[in-house]
């Protein structure tokens, strides 16, 4: 479904991933992990169509996505949660996941997708009045997550989306977006806590200093010293 060919990308000049490539099956979910600084959000960034290309090229679906803008990516079928910024804080939880259902115009299956948003997500279902300021750092991460949903997405990015969580949320979070992908959802995620991310991912790639220094199945990277990795120049 995706494909990165050696990729080099950043912000204006600088340019922090140096010729990552990276591919991501249809129903797979697929982790990117590393430490602070490696590279990971400005991925998905470039992905998203939100960071400088330098070289290399992206491909969804065997159609290249390096020069299309944010907001036909979102039609082709990418959605994107961010880890930081990710919900309108003055808007109900409601009016948010309207929000992400913006492209879709006057579609007549909207309100059934909030249905079926909010049995994913009986957390915020009991909340889909109050403003999403007044949610829990849980509830609110789970927020994001729907409301990128409400765009039917084919591949789904999701950066740090247990960050800052308690263990109990973070599980809990974790075990929603495997179901996400059982329904049908691709996924690409970005995460610092290595062992919550092998659990529910297919395979993986180890990102330093903007490099891919380790891809492997999951199973086979929860048996190595993945920290170790981090510290490889």
């Amino acid at each position: 479904m995706l494909e990165i060919r050696n990729l080099k990308s950043g912000y204006g000049k600088m340019v922090i991933l140096q010729g990552v490539n990276l591919f991501v099956k249809r129903g797979e979910i697929v982790a990117v992990l590393g430490p602070n600084g490696a590279g990971k959000t400005t991925l998905l960034n470039t992905i998203f169509g939100i960071a400088t290309i330098h070289e290399g090229d992206i491909l969804f679906e065997n159609r290249s996505i390096t020069s299309v803008k944010l907001h036909e990516v979102v039609r082709m079928g990418i959605s994107y949660a961010p880890q930081l910024s990710n919900v309108f804080p003055n808007l109900t939880v409601e009016e948010n996941l309207e929000m992400g259902s913006f492209i879709r115009g006057k579609d007549q299956t909207i309100k059934e997708d909030m249905k079926e948003i909010f049995k994913l997500f009986p957390e915020i279902d009991r909340r889909r009045d109050q403003k999403a300021k007044t949610l829990s750092g849980g509830e609110r991460q789970m927020l994001a997550v729907a409301r990128a949903l409400m765009s039917r997405p084919k591949l789904l990015l999701l950066d740090e989306p247990t960050a800052g969580l308690s263990p109990r949320a973070g599980i809990a979070l974790m075990n929603k977006i495997k179901e996400i992908r059982d329904r049908g959802v691709t996924i690409l995620i970005v995460e610092q806590n290595v062992k919550r991310a092998l659990e529910i991912a297919d395979r993986g790639y180890v990102l330093v200093s903007g490099r891919i220094v380790k891809e492997d199945s999951a199973e086979n990277l929860m048996k190595t010293d993945i920290e170790r990795l981090f510290f490889v120049s």
